[in-house]
């Protein structure tokens, strides 16, 4: 989903951050990527050397503070973030072992992240992800 200036600085304000320049084209990267990005990927997607390292970091960090990103714990020792959509139902990940991409899986594939009940409100958050070769790399 594409997100334009406009709209990440409304978005940012929305959530009581303010929209320094660093901070919205982090959240539009984020936005534009199809899966979890680690902080080196969005470096890179980042016009060279447009913004200081620490504060595309710092900005990625106030994004998951504020609730904006999710972070995908420390998958083989790199946090990726991966945007917050509304109405976006929590879902799994595939790390390949083969090439080390992670990817978004379709609900189809896992069963549903949601909790119901009495756990419904108990439940923060949920984090599944699985390993293996992606159909990429299989033979």
């Amino acid at each position: 989903m594409a997100l334009t200036k406009t709209e990440a600085r409304a978005q940012l304000r929305a959530r009581g951050l303010r929209a320094t320049a660093p901070r919205v084209a982090v959240l539009i990267e984020l936005a534009r990527a199809t899966g979890p990005l680690s902080y080196s990927e969005v470096l890179a997607r980042l016009d060279e050397g447009a913004w200081d390292p620490t504060t595309v970091y710092r900005n990625l960090i106030k994004l998951r503070d504020a609730g904006m990103a999710t972070t995908l714990g420390r998958v083989d020792g790199i946090d990726r973030y991966e945007l917050v959509r509304e109405g976006q139902p929590a879902h799994a990940h595939f790390l390949c072992s083969a090439c080390g991409q992670l990817a978004c899986l379709p609900s189809s594939v896992t069963a549903s992240l949601a909790a119901d009940g009495r756990w419904a409100a108990a439940v923060e958050n949920a984090t599944v992800q699985l390993r293996g070769t992606c159909p990429d790399c299989l033979p």
